[in-house]
């Protein structure tokens, strides 16, 4: 019943802990494109990729006592620390979830930017378009963000580091 559900502790688990709502936003959509059995539905908002039910699923975790969720003040701004909690380690020692190496991917994840996975989450969410389109739709609905054409080769880059170390790993 709460399969999706331990499905994101075990992703705060692998990382201990994801500063930032957008970061987690973005991590949970990047792994579901690279083929992470993630199911939330996501649509383009202000900062990309976006899921409503991500966002419930959250808020429930944290009302169940399964996540910690720390709200800091950062200058003009509020951020958000999630960790699993020990009721949440217990809970998710119930679940067999086969989901190998997203450990791996989603530390890597952690250690970028909320920016870059903004980037990235972006490009992925038009990935059916050429690369020339894609960089337009950068540039328009990205234009606060100043990307530069050297970053999105870099996300580009990134995207396929990722797959061929899902991919990669999946054959051994």
């Amino acid at each position: 019943m709460l399969i999706e559900h331990a499905k994101i502790m075990k992703a705060l688990a692998a990382v201990g802990e994801i500063v930032g709502r957008k970061k987690l936003q973005k991590m949970i959509y990047i792994a579901k494109k690279i083929d992470f059995p993630f199911y939330e539905k996501f649509d383009f908002h202000f900062y990309g990729p976006y899921s409503e039910e991500l966002t419930l699923r959250i808020e429930e975790l944290c009302n169940l006592g399964f996540l910690h969720e720390v709200k800091e003040k950062k200058g003009g701004y509020y951020q958000y620390r999630y960790m699993l909690t020990e009721s949440g380690e217990e809970f998710l020692s119930h679940y067999e979830l086969d989901m190998p190496h997203l450990e791996d991917c989603l530390r890597d994840m952690n250690e970028q930017s909320a920016r870059f996975l903004e980037l990235v989450s972006t490009i992925l969410y038009f990935e059916d378009l050429s690369k020339e389109e894609i960089k337009e739709k950068v540039f328009t609905l990205k234009s606060k963000q100043r990307y530069t054409e050297e970053e999105i080769e870099q996300a580009h880059s990134y995207i396929e580091q990722l797959r061929s170390k899902v991919k990669k790993e999946v054959r051994t």
